[in-house]
């Protein structure tokens, strides 16, 4: 089978599997977002609240009446569903119906008031997800509109890994891993949940794609002028070879020479019959489209979790810079790419910090008091930005102690840099995108939040630098004699 229809059957068969739980995935988010993308539909606050919590129950009851079926004592016991829908449902709407009679801020926004109008407010600047749910929901109803979205947005990440890959050039069966890396670990667990993570995982591997892309100056396919070009640096070798002195007489150089000219010329004219144009006009056009690609994954972020927009810009100037840098000091200039993607992350910083500001979404402050009060279940703190120091070195000191129980995540960022060193600049890249798991966390210390949710984009390491490790040495790129000093081809760097 061709590459993309192995793609297309890895992604199906996740598909299939997921229809294993086509509810019980939600969380306390869950319900603001899906009410939202109900509200934006059309439907009233108490419709959406409705739909929103018949849809929330119906996974309790189904995950009660699961874990009765295999309770040791009373798994012969009639099913506790009918009772656990009835009493949800019950308490859900009652205290939905309680805010709804205060009116005023409470029943501000498109977000129905399952919860009080600060906590609500964080929800509603992301309105991203929610306008991704709208047509799903409208068209096959709560239950199966979210999951299809899921679906649909838990396969285009593993897609978007096989695409990452294949544009460095690495074989299609170790791109294929890479898929389905993303689909297994935790992941596409976190991709499946109705929540916004999905999406900004999708968009945050649409930006690596596009630095991929950039670095590279390839659209994933070798053969569209590669190999040309590597037969002219070839035909050119050896020709400068017999330049310094490996042929015995001036006939053999310059039968040499016409012999690598004529190579490279042949290989370059090949190059431009087969749809390659020129190697610049082409790298440029490249370059182009991942530097588009970046800026337009940053500015769908916005809307999704502008906070994500936010560490992604940040993290991307910061590799861009430590890659000019290192270049710098090897003697090279930065490169067209490196300067774009610099630029576009450099304003995507400035931008996403003023549109906050002019839209007045919540400030760091605000969210600090969100952690610090459970979310403000108890009063303000008094001096929030000590507290929350105190509270972020003791989350790390228990979150290692956990880790070292299990240390499948930490060993699997470890094989996953050490794969990423075989891509240098495009590492540093990788690096900063999945670095923005690890500032998502340390910017919500919360123990009890399991399952990675907070730290998942710190998996992408993982998921796209274990393949370039497993890469073997045959695909790697090699250095080749070109005009008497050693050039390496197909590296970016």
């Amino acid at each position: 089978m061709r590459p993309r229809t192995w793609v297309l059957v890895v992604a199906a068969v996740f598909a299939v599997l997921q229809l294993g739980n086509v509810t019980g995935r939600d969380t306390p988010d869950s319900r603001n977002y899906v009410s939202y993308a109900l509200t934006l539909g059309g439907a009233g606050k108490r419709e959406a609240a409705a739909e929103t919590v018949d849809w929330v129950c119906a996974g309790e009851a189904s995950a009660a009446e699961r874990a009765q079926r295999v309770d040791v004592v009373r798994f012969h016991a009639p099913s506790p569903a009918g009772r656990v829908f009835a009493d949800c449902r019950a308490g859900e709407l009652r205290r939905v119906e309680r805010r709804l009679r205060i009116g005023g801020a409470q029943t501000d926004g498109h977000v129905v008031p399952f919860v009080g109008p600060r906590l609500r407010r964080i929800f509603e600047v992301r309105p991203g997800y929610p306008v991704f749910l709208l047509p799903f929901v409208s068209v096959f109803g709560v239950t199966w509109g979210v999951w299809l979205a899921s679906v649909l947005v838990a396969g285009a990440g593993g897609v978007l890994v096989f695409l990452v890959l294949r544009t460095l050039s690495v074989p299609v069966p170790l791109a294929l891993t890479g898929q389905v890396l993303y689909y297994v670990l935790p992941v596409g667990t976190t991709a499946m949940r109705p929540m916004a993570e999905g999406l900004m995982l999708a968009l945050t591997l649409t930006a690596v794609w596009g630095c991929a892309l950039a670095l590279t100056g390839r659209a994933g396919t070798e053969r569209a002028g590669t190999a040309p070009v590597e037969m002219a640096r070839t035909g050119t070798a050896r020709s400068g070879t017999a330049r310094s002195g490996t042929a015995p007489t001036g006939t053999a150089l310059a039968g040499a020479a016409r012999t690598g000219g004529a190579r490279a010329g042949a290989a370059l004219a090949g190059a431009a019959r087969a749809g390659g144009a020129p190697v610049g006009t082409a790298r440029t056009g490249t370059t182009l489209v991942g530097t588009v690609l970046v800026a337009g994954a940053l500015v769908a972020l916005f809307a999704v979790k502008h906070s994500q927009a936010l560490f992604l810009g940040a993290c991307l100037a910061a590799a861009a810079a430590v890659v000019a840098l290192w270049r710098r000091r090897h003697g090279r200039g930065p490169g067209r790419a490196v300067a774009a993607i610099a630029a576009v992350a450099c304003g995507a910083v400035a931008g996403t910090l003023l549109l906050a500001r002019l839209l007045r979404y919540p400030s760091e402050a605000e969210s600090v008091q969100d952690l610090l009060t459970g979310h403000y279940t108890h009063p303000d703190r008094a001096h929030p930005g000590r507290e929350f120091l105190h509270l972020e070195f003791d989350f790390w000191v228990e979150w290692l102690r956990r880790q070292l129980l299990e240390p499948l995540f930490p060993a699997a960022l470890a094989a996953g840099a050490w794969g990423a060193r075989r891509r240098p600049a495009f590492g540093v890249f990788l690096l900063a995108a999945a670095g923005t798991g690890i500032l998502t966390q340390a910017g919500h210390p919360d123990i009890t939040i399991g399952g990675d949710r907070l730290i998942v984009l710190a998996w992408l390491l993982p998921v796209v630098g274990v393949p370039l490790l497993l890469e073997p040495p045959a695909h790697r790129s090699v250095p080749v004699p070109a005009q008497g000093a050693l050039r390496t081809v197909g590296v970016t760097r």
